[in-house]
């Protein structure tokens, strides 16, 4: 599960927490963006019209620049009104009684009533009392995350996200038997009771919860795991937080945080996007011991518990958790870096000669095109042009993703303090969604924006399956946002009549593909080098920068320049610290997009609604049952590559216009 309601997706077990947190989908870690992506509100926009504005085109002459002022903060009251509200208070003394209740009631009877003849009806009740006390938790977590994720350097609020996530977890201690008591319970006794149709409607969650337990320990060795990560890995995962937001930045005199030193990467200017690299460089290096020392320590955490568990490779919980299978992941990979050198390396040596050189430094990577328009982008354009292109796919898809700009579940301004990135954050089915981004006027934002709102989408309509069987599997965790991104990006490239401009488009989504697709991959095969080498000890910081550099070089090809500094870049990426090996779900979303989208484009009758089917089933069957309506099967050798051919095709057309 992810960290409390922050951007970062981690073990995506069904289990409930009052004490772990709810899922979260997450931004994908961009080079220049500091990611998440991983799950803002609205004043009220004013309207343009919509279907006009294309990213890099802005259609207001006033949009010079994006007022914090001007954008949406979010409303956090539709969980708590404050974190002195009684209602806190009151709801963490109701989960420690609720938490010790349910042990008393059920703890060591599991096996014996379930065996009954009424026994499915039983278990039926335990589990709805079990599920209500993990939505509750997971309102608690989430607003503890979020306030937290909205100022990570305000000592209160770290107090308070910190001290909520101790009480959640002490008393979730008490809940702990059930899933193991469950999974000890024989299969044939099992599969008797859930004839009984109140158990029957979890099903799914039952069946995803026994998967686990070939892997699950003793009782009191759970609970060690379980009461040590507060110490251990969680708190690892705060210091990584509240380290990355107080870093500070120097350019021009000025100290920034990571977030605009980040976007500087991608300004017009290029000394300004060199002052960034630069003042990236310096500043990481005088922190990487301390990075160092965060990633040897959760290395060696999940070492250890993937010791105790018995899994094989470095990989396997991850693949255990999104339930996808080894080789397929692994085919995944070696499709991608197969296709480095038709991807990544011949996009950038073409990029390097619109810019007149024959390689650009590292720091250019994501600069503007010369021939893209420049100008910011207004709030309430990015909002029309993302709700429009929502709209013509499925008018019930854009009511539901308008609900984020009305009601104020968005938090879009760039603060001190802030956690980089974007995300969005389901909380609990009896709450809704929130999406936090650092919205800037970038084209990029635009895009981000869509993203999000996919998964906003997806998360309101899973959200009628319930606290444990709402949650997507990370198979698909990106796939409505990465969707919503595709639908976005194919209207406005429909809408463009400037040759330039439509250039300028399509190597603005060709870049984003490479940095969801080829850069994930990269990322992935990065986590597995340090993973694995830190089984034969600690990894110095300069170690862990030759590793990083090896995998770049790989991905990024000759075009690329990479500069002294570069080496510790793999620092501010949270994926790495709070949810290892995360980053293949984006290359797996995008390339099942890719074909998702061939199929709605040759087939529309019918298909929006059954992409809303698929969405609105949440958790409760497997990836491969869900592509099974649209032809689909990631299990295909073949199936990656023909992904991978949609980017190879666009930079053909991008060659084609010189």
């Amino acid at each position: 599960m992810a960290k409390a309601a922050t951007s970062r997706a981690t073990k995506s077990s069904r289990k409930p927490a009052a004490g772990t947190t709810a899922k979260t989908q997450s931004r994908k870690p961009q080079a220049n963006a500091a990611p998440t992506k991983s799950k803002p509100t609205k004043s009220k926009p004013t309207k343009s019209k919509p279907g006009k504005a294309a990213p890099g085109k802005p259609t207001r002459a006033k949009a010079a620049a994006v007022k914090t002022a001007s954008l949406p903060e979010w409303n956090l009251a539709d969980l708590y009104t404050s974190i002195d509200a009684p209602e806190v208070a009151r709801d963490l003394d109701k989960i420690d009684a609720d938490c010790i209740a349910f042990e008393h009631d059920y703890k060591g009877k599991l096996a014996e009533e379930t065996a009954k003849d009424s026994g499915g009806v039983w278990l039926a009740e335990a589990v709805q009392r079990y599920e209500a006390i993990d939505d509750l938790a997971g309102r608690l977590a989430s607003y503890a995350g979020l306030i937290h994720a909205g100022d990570s350097v305000d000592p209160k609020l770290s107090k308070f996200y910190g001290d909520v996530s101790e009480r959640l977890t002490a008393a979730s201690v008490h809940l702990l038997f059930f899933a193991l008591e469950l999974n000890r319970v024989d299969d044939a006794v099992i599969e008797r009771a859930m004839q009984a149709p109140e158990l029957g409607h979890y099903r799914p969650w039952i069946e995803d919860s026994r998967k686990d337990k070939p892997y699950q320990l003793e009782d009191r060795i759970e609970q060690l795991f379980h009461e040590k990560s507060q110490t251990g890995y969680g708190a690892f995962n705060r210091l990584f937080d509240q380290t990355i937001s107080a870093l500070r930045f120097k350019l021009g005199g000025k100290e920034l945080a990571i977030e605009p030193t980040l976007t500087l990467l991608q300004d017009r200017d290029p000394k300004k996007r060199k002052a960034a690299g630069q003042a990236l460089a310096k500043t990481f290096k005088a922190n990487e011991r301390t990075f160092a020392l965060i990633t040897n320590t959760l290395a060696k955490d999940k070492e250890i518990s993937d010791r105790w568990r018995g899994f094989e490779d470095v990989a396997d919980a991850r693949h255990l958790a999104n339930r996808v299978e080894r080789e397929v992941v692994d085919a995944l990979v070696a499709s991608v870096r197969a296709a480095y050198p038709k991807l990544s390396h011949r996009y950038y040596a073409l990029k390097a000669r619109w810019f007149g050189k024959k390689q650009l430094a590292h720091w250019d990577r994501n600069a503007p095109l010369p021939f893209a328009a420049t100008g910011t982008i207004g709030w309430p354009d990015a909002k029309d042009m993302v709700l429009t292109a929502y709209t013509a796919f499925s008018p019930e898809m854009a009511k539901i993703a308008e609900r984020f700009f009305t009601d104020r579940w968005i938090d879009a301004p760039v603060r001190p303090g802030k956690a980089p990135g974007a995300f969005s954050h389901p909380t609990t089915p009896s709450a809704h969604p929130y999406v936090l981004m650092n919205y800037q006027g970038k084209p990029r934002d635009v895009m981000t924006l869509a993203h999000e709102l996919g998964h906003g989408v997806h998360q309101v309509l899973a959200a009628k399956n319930g606290a444990l069987m709402a949650p997507t599997p990370l198979t698909l965790a990106e796939t409505a946002s990465v969707f919503g991104e595709m639908l976005t990006f194919k209207r406005l490239l429909a809408q463009t009549r400037s040759a330039k401009q439509r250039q300028a488009l399509l190597a603005g989504k060709v870049e984003d593909m490479i940095n969801t697709v080829v850069r994930q991959i990269a990322f992935y095969s990065f986590e597995r080098a340090i993973h694995t080498e830190r089984r034969n000890g600690e990894l110095t910081a300069e170690r862990i920068g030759e590793l990083w550099l090896s995998v770049q070089s790989e991905s990024l090809g000759p075009a690329i320049d990479i500069k002294p500094g570069y080496e510790n870049f793999w620092m501010y990426i949270p994926h790495f610290i709070h949810s290892p090996f995360y980053v293949y779900a984006y290359a797996f979303g995008d390339c099942l997009v890719n074909s998702l989208y061939a199929v709605y484009e040759h087939a529309q009758d019918g298909f929006a609604e059954r992409y809303l089917a698929m969405l609105s089933a949440g958790g409760t069957k497997h990836y491969s049952e869900l592509l099974k309506p649209f032809g689909l099967d990631a299990r295909d050798p073949t199936f990656w590559d023909g992904g991978l051919s949609v980017i190879a095709g666009m930079i053909d057309e991008l060659e084609a216009m010189g």
